[in-house]
């Protein structure tokens, strides 16, 4: 499937290229049995064979549109078999069932053995004591001992069941399938097919011009204010690569978000370094993003959390366009912004050589001259022509006698916090608005008294028009939380590493809180105002639970996107099976882990289910075994069962489930890599201690990649007591060399509640509010949905202002229900589940978008409920 199609089919459209004749591919290794022989091979009829292919699709969760069902019914029963191939393995992927998963006891869970530590036992007694053509030290049986390939270690047939472990019983590495220990296993028992969860059913549509929603899809997140998940980007970046002549249509005038947009400027130089000058001009405004630009095009972060990996040395035109691109810039910003990023614009001078061309240009020479603390006592042309221009700019750089110093607006602006000085601070930052954005929590507790409140309250006013709403939203959030919890930090690397500590800091005083907070819900609805007009607007309480979101260019590729720190129910069943999946790095050995830790409601130690201890009290929770290595083409997978009401049994609260690189390889060094959990329906995956399918993709409820430079995976804590999982998605901070549950249990267990702190007890901004702004500012009348699944219905009064209208749209019944009449269908829609009718042309945000024709509705993602709030006169992006 080329990347075009596999892009436009994750957002359920079918481009014309998986619907050409074509031989049919081979099946993905992990194509379960009820799939095969059916759509997949030639049918007596063309509609019996698109019968069939509906019914596998039905239950993967896909439907077919009327449009995409047309085109189907026209293949005759040579062409279907390899369209269903196509479809299905292209879905399945998506699922995680692309692969063979086969874990290391073959029964799990009924073969699981309960005592772990006598498993280890005779695992140590047979690695140190067995010898060739000797007697087993296990069982003392002759003959039955022979080493396995390719690990070569002795195993006697007789102690170990070949049909039950798929790999070396004593090391678990991978054996070749060939090797004789390995039996088949037993058949599994007629299939229970698990019922998919209805939210996650999904729409296929045809897509007619390929290209033409392929640019949409490009144009959709690079008009983003908020930094994009890495599959968005690595997928936009992935079809401007392969499109080129017809990507530069695809690009919109403005890219907020500058590390992306970086990385969209060094594909265009490497395809069109003649047009790249023009692209550079129109994009990049300060150093920095010069700076970006030169990381992504010699292979490194355009974010500069890493340095690239070389340095490349430049073409002398292209040489020249760049220090043009910084000669452009004011001295003072391009001074401020060297220096923010010093240790890269030194390593970056000597590609540059930016004194060669100091006669050109002046001012990039200059900036250079102060960075590198440039020698110029010297008397020389170049050092007289450097002061000479420095003299034009007082108060920018100052002169020791030997080199030029810069006087930053860092420096000033940190002085006036640490003396207290507000007014000083303020007069700072009204010419830095998005910084004034960032440091308002900060400014407020220096916020003395109500003059000071007015004072900082007119502050944003002034500086909210020319702030990001990313920006805005984010300082929104950190000045409604109370101290007193948790503080949590995600510094910006590749892994995410959060961090937290104790909020000691003193409260902010309630009378400025809601001062400022007003200018900025304000500035926010009258953004929502300048928008098009709704007929009818329908929220759904359940926004609640979900946070508007953030930092998100750490985010996992999931198959829920779920933005982090939110809450959702887990599975209504009382078995919920976790699993793994990896393939060892080309060149190296990977280690994985999937393991669990569970708490009491003090986040007190309850116990542990992983590689050391494969079985949790009375088999509350089971592992299927500790796998050691995952060569291709197989992998390795793992499982970890839970029964909700034993592990409630045992007095556990939270439970965290966890991905751990044991032998320290970053989970980006992986041929593939991902995990997530199913839910186990009764009858299935071996339950009442029969055998089943380990994977069913049928059961998937969410699916998540391994990606970047992180080694321990914290993706969620389950809340067993509420029923609830928070969705977390960091990364541990870690070193050494051996990484287990064991070892990091407290840190997991403080980095958990730390989450549950913040996110539980914070006052952040929810996608019910951004769509309540949205709401309140645009529609004439507004239907809310409740959580019991009654309605009600609010209309604007004549003359009423969106700030009073939005006060009263609460997420809280009123005594006004909806009326049972004819209704208009809403133009509007922000819902956890899309299962009512809507407009045609409706936008709507949804967390499962069900059946949606994109077609027919525009889907938002929930970053596109921010990017329309973006003001003309923007100055400060993501």
């Amino acid at each position: 499937m080329d990347r075009l199609a596999a892009m436009l089919l994750r957002h359920g459209r079918v481009a014309p290229s998986l619907l050409a004749r074509e031989p049919a591919p081979e099946l993905p290794g992990g194509t379960p049995e009820w799939l095969r022989g059916r759509a997949l091979n030639h049918a007596p009829a063309p509609a019996d064979g698109l019968l069939a292919l509906e019914s596998d699709l039905f239950e993967l969760g896909f439907v077919l549109s009327a449009p995409l069902r047309r085109r189907l019914a026209a293949m005759d029963a040579g062409e279907l078999p390899a369209v269903g191939r196509a479809l299905l393995g292209g879905l399945l992927a998506r699922l995680g069932g692309a692969v063979d998963h086969v874990p290391l006891f073959r029964g799990f869970p009924r073969s699981v053995p309960a005592d772990t530590f006598e498993l280890y036992v005779r695992r140590v007694f047979s690695v140190l004591l067995q010898e060739p053509e000797q007697p087993c030290v296990l069982c003392g049986r002759v003959a039955t001992v022979h080493p396995v390939a390719p690990c070569a270690h002795l195993v006697c047939r007789a102690c170990w069941d070949g049909a039950d472990y798929s790999a070396c019983p004593i090391c678990h590495r991978r054996l070749d399938p060939a090797d004789p220990f390995l039996r088949p296993a037993s058949e599994p028992p007629a299939d229970a097919r698990p019922p998919v969860d209805p939210r996650r059913r999904t729409l296929l549509s045809l897509c007619e011009d390929p290209m033409e929603e392929a640019g949409a899809i490009v144009r959709a997140v690079l008009t983003r204010q908020s930094p994009p998940r890495p599959e968005d980007r690595d997928e936009v970046l992935a079809a401007l690569d392969a499109h080129w002549p017809a990507a530069p249509s695809w690009l919109p005038e403005a890219i907020p978000v500058r590390e992306t947009r970086a990385a969209v400027l060094a594909v265009a130089l490497r395809h069109d370094p003649a047009g790249f000058a023009e692209l550079l001009d129109r994009h990049a405004g300060t150093a920095t993003d010069v700076l970006r630009v030169l990381y992504a095009a010699m292979g490194g972060d355009p974010g500069l959390r890493t340095r690239p990996p070389r340095r490349t040395t430049l073409p002398r035109p292209l040489r020249r366009t760049l220090l043009a691109a910084l000669d452009r810039l004011s001295l003072p910003l391009l001074v401020e912004d060297l220096e923010r990023h010093r240790a890269a614009w030194v390593h970056m001078a000597e590609v540059l050589h930016p004194h060669e061309h100091h006669r050109r240009f002046p001012t990039a020479a200059l900036a250079f001259a102060a960075l590198r603390g440039t020698p110029l006592g010297t008397g020389t042309p170049f050092a007289r022509a450097m002061l000479d221009h420095a003299a034009g700019h007082p108060g920018v750089l100052a002169f020791d006698g030997v080199r030029l110093r810069p006087v930053t607006f860092a420096r000033r602006i940190e002085s006036a916090l640490r003396a207290g000085d507000l007014p000083a601070a303020l007069a700072l930052l009204r010419t830095r608005p998005g910084e004034l954005a960032r440091r308002l929590a900060h400014l407020a507790r220096l916020a003395d008294g109500p003059d000071a409140a007015a004072a900082l309250a007119a502050a944003v006013t002034e500086a909210a028009p020319r702030v990001s709403p990313a920006v805005l939203v984010a300082a929104l959030g950190r000045l409604r939380t109370a101290p007193g919890g948790a503080r949590l930090f995600f510094p910006r690397g590749g892994a995410a590493k959060a961090m937290s500590v104790l909020d000691e800091r003193p409260p902010i005083p309630a009378a400025t809180v809601a001062a400022v907070s007003g200018a900025i819900e304000a500035e926010m609805l009258r953004r929502a105002a300048a928008l098009p007009p709704l007929r009818l607007a329908l929220l759904d309480e359940g926004l609640t639970d979900l946070l508007a979101p953030a930092a998100e260019r750490s985010a996992s590729a999931a198959l829920v996107r779920i933005p982090r720190g939110s809450v959702q129910p887990i599975p209504g069943g009382e078995r919920i099976r976790l699993f793994l999946h990896w393939a060892d790095s080309p060149d190296e050995r990977v280690d994985l882990d999937l393991s669990v830790a569970v708490f009491d409601e003090r986040w007190r130690f309850v116990g542990l289910c992983d590689y050391t201890n494969l079985t949790l009290g009375p088999r509350a929770a089971v592992h299927s075994g500790d796998l050691t290595s995952a060569p291709e083409p197989l992998g390795s997978s793992e499982f970890v069962d839970l029964d909700v009401r034993a592990v409630r049994r045992l007095g556990g609260r939270y439970v965290l489930p966890t991905v751990l690189s044991y032998n320290d390889v970053p989970f980006e060094r992986l041929a593939r890599g991902f995990a997530g959990f199913m839910e186990t329906p009764p009858g299935q995956f071996g339950e009442d201690g029969g055998d089943g399918e380990a994977f069913d993709a049928r059961a998937v409820r969410q699916r998540f990649d391994l990606a970047g430079p992180a080694k321990v995976l914290l993706p969620l804590v389950a809340d067993l007591w509420s029923r609830t999982m928070r969705w977390t998605d960091v990364n541990l901070g870690v070193s050494g060399e051996i990484h287990d549950i064991d070892r990091h249990a407290r840190s997991l267990a403080r980095l958990a509640s730390a989450m549950e702190d913040v996110y539980g007890l914070g006052d952040h901004v929810t996608l019910w509010e951004l769509a309540r702004w949205h709401a309140a500012a645009r529609a004439e009348e507004v239907l809310i949905r409740h959580r019991d699944g009654t309605t009600t219905l609010h209309r604007r009064t004549p003359g009423e202002p969106p700030a009073a209208f939005a006060a009263r749209l609460t997420p809280l019944p009123s005594p006004a229900p909806a009326p049972t009449g004819d209704t208009p269908l809403p133009d509007f829609a922000a819902l956890v589940t899309a299962d009512v009718p809507l407009a045609p042309g409706a936008q709507v945000y949804a967390l499962y978008p069900a059946l949606l024709d994109p077609t027919t509705t525009t889907l938002l993602d929930a970053a596109d409920l921010l990017t329309p709030l973006t003001p003309a006169t923007q100055l400060t992006p993501a």
